[in-house]
């Protein structure tokens, strides 16, 4: 080639593709005369290079700049749309930092709720936040060492949630842990009886059989305790000249859950191991109301003691412990004897004029109305040995009995189902054979020598009748396995719900997170080309011909972003800048 001769463009491009810019250059710099051609390939400092990268880049700049000054309505458009980006990236931001805070606030919350118990209802927060025991009482009296919800729920074997939602307090609830229904009294009138739902049972047979059947009742009482019974409270008052009966009015309704709480920080537990028993031993009196198809249940008053939960019973002995002993004591100065079946108060003495009844009476309603309680108004009864002296339903004149007229009516109705059968029957309350049973072991109980006679005749009778009650198998829901599951903390069947955990909260994320989630999904899911065997020739580029570069035509590269002149000029500059590095 001419060294005078000028390189057309398309012989340009040929050369820098079939070598490289570089060693183009060099060879234009010899072919020239700037580069002596038996020496090696100049090397540009990294100063010089980095400098005019940097002035080029500030040349671009203020092109555009001063394209845009050019036009200023382009230049105001530009700025309202930087300023607008801004703060559009400023509220991006501003959300997501918003979001995170939210998040963490609810993951927080979420982790105490799994570990304890922090809100049940307006006025028990303060309850729940302390914490301390009496190791010594608790270890004293053999009770189990709980000191915070999570250990009652886990003794009880039951989740924490679980317990959260038996204890919590509503005022208006679509959910009622108790099914109320009423029952005739023998002495009329109905008795409200609220029975637990299984869940609550559950949780209160492990209070009953691990806490307060631990706690002996006094002497004086003889209901709800073993080995104790209506026979056992009425032999002390057989054959004594005076017997008074008296009766405590709403028993179980006028202990409320102050004291019931009361009695288990008594025994040794916390503030919040007493709380979450006496929200499980207590139950608040709703009145049910239908709403669109719906029904709520609305608190009436406070909790009280229920009449129908199994933890009643031993609650209200353990409550009236110092009344049993100031009742004992008073009685015994007056030369009385004293005893209690659930709120049935039964005093005898040998001899006593109407002075000491009076001067009895009066102490022992002024004990009762200082405890908390209230005697009934119409149920003192003062007896005399000439009168039939009855103690809760035994005859005790002279010895443990039952009431001979009543006897009578039952001897005469079991001739009657004998005879005409048992249609039109009844004998007090329920299905008839029921009652005579009750009847009749109640008789033998007493009296065994009376009873054992008419339970056989029962039991002829309903042989004949085929009456005989229907045995049912003992299933894991019967109720000496459902008490003893209870009791030792395990399920009462495999299949036992109970209220699970709430989710974990999730990071809420903006719109342009959810779009850059997406886009990142599909680039994912994007297919990719798979890898050639070894030895197959390369792929073409999409866009790009099969056939060999052989028989292709050659490739025009794309015009330069800088016209070919300015590169001659700076070629020419950069062989001069060499010469005189080179020089010196």
């Amino acid at each position: 080639m001419s060294s005078g001769r000028k390189l057309t463009r398309e012989e340009i491009w040929k050369r820098i593709r079939e070598t490289s810019k570089e060693e183009f250059i060099l060879a234009e710099m010899k072919r020239l005369g700037f580069w002596p051609s038996d020496s090696a390939q100049p090397t540009l400092a990294e100063d010089f290079l980095e400098e005019r990268r940097t002035l080029m880049a500030r040349m671009r700049e203020l092109g555009r700049d001063l394209g845009k000054l050019e036009d200023p309505e382009a230049a105001l458009q530009q700025l309202h749309k930087e300023r607008k980006a801004a703060a559009l990236e400023r509220r991006e931001q501003t959300r997501r930092k918003r979001n995170e805070q939210r998040f963490q606030r609810a993951s927080d919350w979420h982790r105490q709720q799994q570990e304890s118990i922090s809100y049940l209802g307006e006025g028990l927060h303060a309850s729940l936040a302390q914490k301390s025991l009496n190791h010594a009482r608790l270890a004293a009296q053999a009770l189990p060492l709980i000191g915070n919800a999570a250990e009652l729920a886990r003794a009880m074997g039951i989740t924490l949630h679980e317990l959260r939602f038996l204890c919590f307090q509503r005022e208006v609830s679509t959910i009622n842990h108790y099914q109320r229904f009423s029952i005739p009294k023998k002495t009329g009138g109905e008795r409200i009886i609220s029975a637990p739902m299984p869940r609550l049972k559950r949780a209160q047979y492990w209070l009953l059989v691990n806490i307060l059947d631990k706690i002996p009742p006094t002497a004086s009482a003889q209901g709800f305790v073993k080995a104790r019974n209506i026979l056992t409270n009425a032999l002390p008052h057989v054959g004594q000249a005076v017997l008074i009966n008296l009766d405590l009015e709403n028993f179980f309704p006028s202990i409320s859950y102050p004291r019931i709480k009361g009695i288990y920080r008594q025994l040794g537990y916390s503030e919040e191991v007493a709380t979450l028993c006496a929200l499980l031993s207590t139950e608040a009196p709703t009145a049910a109301y239908e709403l669109d198809g719906q029904r709520y249940f609305v608190k009436t008053a406070p909790a009280e003691l229920p009449q129908g939960a199994p933890t009643s019973p031993a609650l209200s002995n353990l409550l009236c412990r110092r009344l049993d002993k100031r009742l004992r004591g008073a009685a015994a100065k007056l030369g009385f004897v004293y005893s209690r079946y659930a709120d049935d108060l039964t005093f005898s003495a040998a001899s006593a004029d109407n002075q000491t009844i009076k001067q009895l009476l009066w102490r022992v309603r002024k004990i009762i109305a200082a405890e908390g309680l209230k005697v009934h108004p119409r149920k003192t009864q003062v007896m005399r040995r000439h009168q039939r002296q009855e103690v809760t339903g035994v005859v005790v004149n002279e010895r443990p009995s039952v009431c001979r007229k009543e006897l009578k009516r039952f001897r005469a109705l079991l001739f009657q189902i004998g005879k005409d059968g048992p249609s039109g029957k009844h004998w007090r309350s329920g299905e008839l054979f029921d009652s005579i049973q009750g009847y009749a072991n109640f008789v033998t109980m007493v009296h065994p020598e009376k009873g054992e006679p008419l339970l056989q005749q029962v039991a002829q009778l309903r042989r004949k009748y085929r009456s005989e009650s229907p045995r049912k198998a003992a299933g894991p829901l019967s109720p000496a396995r459902f008490r003893a599951s209870a009791a030792g903390g395990t399920a009462p069947r495999e299949q036992w719900w109970q209220a699970q955990p709430r989710p974990a909260p999730v990071l809420e994320l903006t719109q342009q997170q959810r779009e850059e989630l997406e886009r990142q999904r599909k680039q994912a899911l994007a297919p990719t080309q798979p890898a050639p065997p070894a030895g197959a020739p390369p792929r073409p580029m999409p866009g790009t011909s099969s056939v060999p570069s052989s028989t292709q035509p050659p490739r025009t590269e794309p015009p330069s972003i800088l016209p070919w002149w300015m590169w001659w000029l700076i070629l020419v500059l950069a062989a001069i800048l060499l010469r005189r590095c080179i020089a010196l």
